[in-house]
């Protein structure tokens, strides 16, 4: 898949931009706060319809403008071609249009436009609480399995709901347990699912991560993860769904008494390991790096070899924290990507001493107070 060209319009300090992309590399370079990480973000709003790098699209807008609008235009093997639009306004909100027409939900863009980031944020997948994990994960399966995008939002519906319960009702306990009864039929079917498509593509990917940290890294140290559930079956006997509804009646009391949801796929962890000690509790700053890198370009090769569209792969930043040889594995590693690739930078990058920048492969930008210029 590729982004062949981006229209900007008051979208953080880029009043009206446009850039047209090459098919390969893209290159972008300028100081700290010159719109660099804007441009890429932008084009992760198409894909994911939503920013890598801030929370809310409300102070996205450029200055005091109550609105912003990124277009870009695609193409790819199953999409020949097509655009994509993001607008958003303070009093209308976020819509998503791909040829014009308006989405009727903006889960409908996630999987069209497949796409990796590897970015400085990504520190937090090793080194923080399991949310960020949790978070990696779903948004992983999400636009591989469009199936997996709706089991995560009936879920959280049926959670949301099975809390507002818990937490407002002030009746008898059998009326309460009656009540619950259908929203805990919900969460076993859509939370079954959940983990066991999270167990498979998990087992799956060990293999991926496995080869990525030995190539990036150059050491012998074996990452592996584990996918601790809330319902892992405690018997041969036991399917996940039995388990699901056995935690749920250990659980009741306590449920009841916290007023929250507290068994489901939501409260999963994944625990990342460096041969035999857990990375979180005494991985060093250094391996934490290596470790989160190697996780999206095991992402990316997982995405490059399953899906029947090669995935956009962008870079925000990353350079500056690894060393020379890491860095040289890094460059060959995006070389050897096969789909496109963008690749902001604020200080200089060898990339001429591996590739030619010849304005039909690979391209070199410069960004200056939001204005962008192919150099």
């Amino acid at each position: 898949m590729r982004n062949t060209s981006l229209h900007l319009q008051n979208f953080r300090n880029h009043v009206e931009t446009n850039v047209a992309w090459a098919p390969h590399l893209n290159v972008i370079t300028g100081k700290n706060g010159a719109g660099k990480t804007n441009l890429i973000d932008a084009i992760h709003y198409l894909c994911m319809s939503r920013s890598f790098v801030s929370s809310s699209d409300r102070y996205v807008s450029h200055h005091d403008a109550t609105f912003f609008m990124i277009k870009g235009h695609f193409e790819g093997n199953i999409r020949s071609s097509f655009d994509v639009g993001c607008s958003y306004s303070w009093g209308e909100g976020k819509k998503i249009f791909v040829n014009e027409s308006p989405l009727d939900r903006l889960s409908d863009l996630i999987g069209m436009v497949p796409v990796v980031v590897l970015s400085p944020n990504d520190k937090k997948l090793t080194s923080e609480g399991p949310k960020e994990r949790r978070s990696f994960i779903d948004s992983f399966i999400s636009q591989i399995s469009p199936r997996y995008l709706q089991d995560l939002m009936d879920f959280r519906k049926a959670r949301k709901q099975r809390n507002k319960l818990l937490q407002e009702f002030r009746g008898p306990r059998e009326v309460l347990e009656a009540y619950l009864e259908p929203w805990n039929v919900q969460l076993v079917e859509y939370g079954s699912r959940i983990v066991a498509k999270r167990t498979e593509v998990l087992n799956q990917f060990q293999e991926y991560l496995e080869r990525e940290y030995e190539v990036i890294s150059g050491m012998r140290h074996k990452p592996h993860l584990v996918y601790q559930t809330f319902c892992e079956p405690s018997g041969e006997d036991q399917t996940v769904q039995e388990r699901y509804l056995a935690k749920l009646e250990e659980e009741q009391d306590h449920e009841m008494e916290r007023e929250l949801t507290l068994v489901g796929p939501h409260r999963d962890e994944i625990v990342f390991y460096l041969d035999d000690f857990e990375l979180r509790k005494y991985g060093s700053q250094g391996q934490h790096r290596l470790f989160a890198v190697a996780l999206k370009l095991a992402q990316l090769l997982y995405f490059s070899e399953e899906l029947d569209d090669l995935p956009i792969f962008l870079l925000d930043d990353v350079f500056g924290d690894l060393d020379a040889q890491r860095t040289e594995v890094l460059l060959q590693a995006l070389i050897e990507h096969a789909g496109q690739t963008f690749v902001t930078a604020a200080n200089p990058i060898p990339f001429d001493d591996y590739v030619t920048f010849d304005g039909a492969k690979n391209r070199k930008f410069r960004v200056a107070q939001g204005e962008v210029n192919q150099v």
